[in-house]
């Protein structure tokens, strides 16, 4: 059996029908590029999968189980890929093509954002980490903006000690430059400013709204806007590799954060597949 049809050993594992999407959207291998290299010793579905494990198990890279490639292989590809942005143009056109199947449009026309704190591990350099003192966590955030389905439009990894309202400048910019047609964006009310409001106004275009806790609530209660997003950082966080922060590079923690959505994506689209089949 080729690796393309590789037998799925562990539960974090490319069914056939998630490959087929997954394929075509990597980049070509040198060896089939114009400029010409050694061909690939290992099937990109071998690669893709044990990135996937990593993932999934959130295991120390000199982990990875022996029917793997060597693990110095897979960390190439990961860091490769990361700085390409390889993973964001997959996460795109696969959020792409769940927003077609919904009947929307594939560009997002609002989003909303949030930021979780999360602990580093001691291999998280100083550089970027810090102190948030309302969580009382020591490590970085994770500031993200989602479609109106919770679906991943931009991460942005920072220290923990970066105050929301300054960071959203960052992730507004980011968001803008990555969809010019997001013109209205929800946050919590960790995000108030008149000042930050009347700049993505003025320089954005983009009409900046804060939903905030009911008057008086003291239980959990789901807010409009805000589930979404609040959904989103459990969908990350249940790929262990998400729960804390092992990575030296923020791109590295932004890359096993697309990881864990290009993964939820890929089985969400090939589920209704199977499930039209069988009806």
């Amino acid at each position: 059996m080729s690796a393309g049809c590789r037998i799925r050993r562990y539960p974090s594992g490319t069914t056939d029908a998630e490959w087929a999407l997954l394929e075509p959207l990597l980049p070509r291998p040198a060896c089939k590029t114009a400029a010409g290299g050694r061909p690939e010793k290992h099937h990109r579905r071998v690669i893709v999968d044990a990135l996937r494990y990593v993932t999934d198990n959130g295991i120390k890279w000199r982990a990875l189980p022996a029917d793997f490639p060597p693990w110095q292989t897979v960390h190439g590809f990961f860091a490769r890929w990361s700085e390409a942005g390889v993973f964001e143009r997959i996460r795109d056109r696969l959020r792409e093509k769940i927003r077609l199947r919904a009947d929307r449009n594939p560009a997002p026309s609002a989003a909303v954002i949030d930021s979780q704190p999360v602990k580093a591990a001691e291999t998280v350099g100083r550089p970027s980490r810090g102190y948030d003192g309302g969580k009382k966590i020591d490590g970085r955030k994770r500031r993200i903006a989602v479609d109106t389905q919770g679906l991943l439009l931009v991460v942005l990894v920072t220290a923990a000690s970066l105050q929301d309202r300054a960071a959203a400048r960052q992730l507004l910019t980011a968001l803008h430059t990555a969809f010019r047609g997001v013109a209205w964006v929800w946050a919590d009310g960790g995000y108030t400013s008149k000042a930050l409001a009347d700049w993505a106004k003025d320089a954005l275009r983009i009409t900046f709204g804060v939903v905030k806790k009911i008057a008086g609530q003291t239980s959990f209660v789901i807010l409009p806007r805000r589930w979404v997003v609040e959904r989103t950082f459990s969908w990350i966080t249940q790929a262990r590799r998400n729960v804390r922060d092992y990575e030296r590079l923020p791109g590295h923690s932004a890359a096993f954060i697309n990881n864990a959505m290009i993964t939820m994506m890929t089985r969400s689209l090939t589920r209704r597949k199977k499930q039209a089949r069988t009806t």
